[in-house]
């Protein structure tokens, strides 16, 4: 693929069998998958968006570019409307025999249909189709309904190495030769997506804290558009901020905190210069007593839902409930609050420290199981705040399960709790040293927000990790009892 070649295509895949073919398959391998949002729910079907062969699949090696929705039965939140079924972004590699290296990778051998006698399997983890995607975004390529963009005044070079990120994530990346970084989105919907959107924002507002968009891929189906990737500078030698808090603690040599409290503190200016860009570059509003009534009866819903879902929720529910009625009362007193764009899931894991010191945030996208349109909406910076001060409380008291009991000893830290409080009193500090403003000034958004998130934290770890229960429930039992 050339630079001449930016306007050609290569011929979508044109029958109308193919996914039957692959449909056993995928239904055995998806369900599997780190990035599949519907688990505990078997896959009934599927249905083609769109197939395009970016390698024809009539050589030793092919390579297809699907979206395809996952249909599954209802669950009884959703009702009994019918539902489009999650959208998914599938790179399937072909080939006649699978080399032993690629074995990981395997979906299956198809025995029908257009790849009969092939074998199929996910394409990530084979150079050559990595390559393919990388040229692509270069070349600036249109192939059937998928386009692929690139910011005029950055060059990318070809030849990059790439590496599969193999660590367990909602999405999928590949990393360039220690140059570039793609995410490549698994789960995708029509719209702006604003992991896109705020990084190109942030960088035309000329925000460091952000690697900037190099490129990026998406699809025109009809009149929506759906981002699939986003190619940004790879930051060579970063550590993210959980993995470096994590260390820290697992020496047992700064049971205070004050070790970390440095990195806390730069961590809380990088936060405040995102915020502070954000608003400079994207429209804030105002929320009123209106607003802020619906704030908390959303958050006061996902209380009862999830009290009734985690038993060991329900005795503390009063005083949970109790962080939700101070900020109505306070918003019936006539107080406002300035709402502007965010993170929108901002922790430890979100952020990565350079060998240099300089802080980044990644990750924009949000929490990919809220709907776009409320992902995308104004929200107080404070939401941001609590995510992380949250953060630094988990990061104190899940070591042992983090780390396992081989490297952790099974038990907690010593003053895990003040640890916790240093960092989160540090990186607060930082935040008003550039802000202007301290977040521990509006202390009533400040706890229904952490309310909010923990409560979030204790359903998580209730279905997905039993073990880590008691990480978010420590701070339950705190929240609870907050005057």
């Amino acid at each position: 693929m050339s630079e001449a070649a930016t306007h050609s295509v290569t011929a979508p895949v044109a029958h109308p069998e193919l996914l039957a073919s692959l449909d056993p398959l995928l239904r055995q391998w998806l369900p599997r998958q780190r990035w599949f949002a519907g688990k505990g729910r078997p896959v009934t079907g599927f249905s083609l968006v769109t197939a395009n062969e970016l390698l024809p699949s009539t050589g030793q090696l092919g390579l297809l570019h699907l979206l395809v929705r996952a249909h599954q039965p209802l669950t009884p939140a959703q009702g009994a409307t019918p539902q489009p079924g999650d959208c998914y972004q599938l790179l399937i590699g072909v080939r006649e025999a699978l080399p032993p290296r690629l074995a990981p990778a395997l979906i299956g051998h198809v025995t029908e249909g257009p790849l009969a006698g092939h074998t199929v399997y996910e394409a990530l983890h084979d150079p050559r189709p990595a390559d393919v995607l990388l040229e692509a975004l270069r070349t600036r390529a249109r192939i059937g309904e998928l386009r692929f963009e690139r910011e005029r005044h950055q060059e990318i070079r070809g030849g990059l190495i790439p590496r599969l990120i193999t660590a367990e994530q909602s999405n999928s990346s590949l990393v360039f030769g220690d140059t570039f970084i793609l995410k490549l989105l698994r789960r995708i919907v029509p719209g702006v997506n604003p992991d896109l959107e705020l990084p190109l924002a942030l960088s035309r507002e000329g925000c460091p804290r952000v690697p900037a968009p190099t490129a990026w891929m998406a699809a025109d189906l009809g009149e929506e558009t759906y981002v699939l990737g986003v190619l940004q500078p790879f930051v060579q030698g970063a550590v993210d901020g959980w993995e470096l808090a994590l260390s820290g603690l697992a020496k047992d040599d700064d049971p205070s905190g004050e070790g970390f409290a440095g990195e806390a503190r730069a961590l809380g200016r990088a936060t405040a210069e995102v915020h502070t860009a954000l608003a400079r570059a994207l429209p804030t509003v105002t929320l009123g007593h209106v607003q802020m009534e619906l704030l908390v009866a959303a958050m006061t819903e996902r209380l009862a839902a999830a009290a009734q879902a985690v038993p060991a929720l329900r005795p503390y529910a009063p005083g949970l409930r109790t962080a939700f009625e101070a900020l109505a009362d306070l918003a019936g007193e006539g107080r406002t609050w300035t709402a502007q764009r965010i993170h929108g899931d901002l922790h430890l894991g979100q952020c990565l420290r350079a060998p240099s010191g300089e802080w980044s945030l990644i990750d924009f996208e949000g929490e990919p199981s809220k709907p776009l349109a409320e992902r995308r909406m104004p929200q107080p910076p404070l939401r941001d705040i609590a995510g992380m001060l949250r953060s630094f409380d988990y990061a104190a008291h899940a070591l042992p399960q983090a780390l396992g009991p081989a490297r952790s000893g099974g038990t907690p830290i010593p003053r895990a709790s003040g640890w916790a409080d240093t960092c989160r009193a540090a990186y607060c500090t930082g935040y008003t040293d550039v802000a202007g403003r301290d977040p521990r000034a509006d202390p009533v958004l400040l706890r229904a927000y952490e309310t909010d998130k923990a409560i979030y934290e204790v359903l998580y770890e209730a279905r997905h990790r039993p073990d880590w229960l008691p990480v978010p429930m420590a701070a339950i039992r705190r929240l609870a009892a907050s005057p």
